[in-house]
């Protein structure tokens, strides 16, 4: 059984996502202000966040930092708006997924189970595919960590993900759509902010400077490589 923190202070959207994610044998944990998030976030066995942004005190972004401090779970934010910039923000804070307020809750429920399965299979030690290494990036599928200079690395399972298929793959390049289509396993439309966030944040943690990156190359009009040394 899969534990979900639902955090919004419209205590009605939080009640109906209590009733629609029981609906499908998740158990739900329910705040409605982000200290009390973070708070249960740390203190529960929590596997996927729902969180709204617009919150008093710690809003969704902030709240989503302190998550990120000590977990790398799920974490959906929701918003009344639509712009692109909220949606950047939110990833760039180190969310995985923006839902739009009003949402179809069966959209919703398909995103929750998405992250749930790659959380999942993120998490599985089934998979014993060793450890790949180039200069001073390692990451070891089994333990499921990456490591530069010997340094531990903390990456969201998106980011693991995309970092793993760049690792298996080094020196092809592949392009925006590609990347997307093989990390979030759906088709790719307009996806080109969402994989370039997650790239800039991706440097941001495995590179010396991330303006002149070593390891994960951008090879301009075509897509993105991890260099073989």
């Amino acid at each position: 059984m899969y534990n979900i923190l639902v955090c919004d202070d419209d205590r009605a959207i939080v009640d109906a996502l209590e009733i629609y994610l029981k609906q499908e044998g998740y158990e739900v944990y329910k705040c409605h202000d982000g200290l009390e998030a973070v708070k249960t976030a740390f203190e529960k066995d929590i596997h996927l966040i729902i969180l709204d942004i617009m919150m008093p005190g710690l809003d969704g972004f902030f709240t989503t930092v302190r998550v990120r401090e000590k977990k790398n779970i799920p974490i959906i934010l929701l918003s009344a708006k639509s712009e692109d910039t909220d949606k950047i923000t939110g990833l760039n804070f180190g969310a995985d997924d923006y839902v739009t307020k009003p949402f179809n809750h069966l959209e919703l429920l398909a995103r929750v189970k998405s992250q749930l399965r790659r959380y999942t299979q993120l998490g599985s030690m089934e998979q014993k595919n060793g450890v790949l290494k180039t200069a001073g990036l390692e990451i070891d599928d089994e333990l499921k960590e990456v490591r530069v200079d010997g340094e531990l690395v903390r990456l969201t399972p998106i980011e693991y993900r995309i970092v793993k298929l760049l690792m298996e793959n080094m020196g092809r390049v592949f392009s925006i759509n590609e990347i997307y289509e093989r990390v979030w396993n759906e088709p790719s439309f307009s996806v080109e902010n969402t994989v370039a966030v997650h790239i800039r944040r991706i440097r941001e943690k495995l590179e010396i400077n991330p303006k002149e990156p070593k390891y994960v190359k951008v090879v301009w009009g075509i897509g993105y490589k991890i260099e073989k040394y």
